[in-house]
């Protein structure tokens, strides 16, 4: 077999790859890992929460990896996906589950608070975006959570706010532009 250089290969190399070369899931947890628990993060505001959700998307990731279809979209839509889902699943039934760590042997990781507190501030810069976020008229806030935040893509937002994708876009654009100038305002 070819030795692949894993830091140029692609997410679904890296997915490809990973039954045989456990290194390769490494290099996709790093690509990710931020992203997710920022996702996490702005939506529970709870550091250990935000851990404790990421670590079960990436051992569901890891459980069913070589079940990825790149056919069927991208694997940061894919990571996502299992992300919403949790996510989902923890709001419903109050707690986050850890199947897919039990499954296979992965142990609970008992966070510090130094640990939860370099998570919380993963999001410090973004706090006082989202604060400004919610000064916006709805429908531009509205539109910017569903593409900036919850990365859904226009179709599947201008379905749910009932309008088309060209209104999401213009939405989006005036928001970010208004929120821009939120910023420089409280810059000077």
């Amino acid at each position: 077999m070819a030795l692949v250089d894993l830091s140029r290969a692609s997410d679904a190399e890296l997915l490809r790859l990973t039954p045989e070369n456990a290194e390769a899931f490494a290099v996709l947890y790093d690509r990710f890992e931020r992203d997710l628990l920022g996702f996490f993060l702005r939506r529970t505001r709870r550091g250990d929460l935000a851990a404790d959700l990421c670590a079960e998307v990436f051992a569901t990731a890891l459980d069913s990896a070589a079940r990825f279809d790149p056919g069927r979209g991208t694997v940061r839509a894919w990571l996502f996906g299992i992300a919403r889902h949790e996510l989902f699943d923890a709001w419903e039934r109050g707690r986050v589950e850890s199947k897919a760590r039990q499954r296979l042997g992965i142990e609970s990781i008992v966070l510090s608070d130094e640990s939860i507190e370099r998570v919380t501030r993963l999001d410090a810069t973004g706090s006082g975006v989202l604060g400004l976020l919610d000064e916006l008229p709805d429908d531009q806030r509205l539109a910017i959570k569903g593409r900036v935040l919850d990365e859904r893509d226009y179709a599947e937002i201008a379905l749910s706010l009932a309008c088309s994708e060209g209104v999401v876009r213009q939405r989006v654009r005036r928001g970010l532009l208004a929120l821009r100038h939120q910023l420089d305002q409280t810059k000077h």
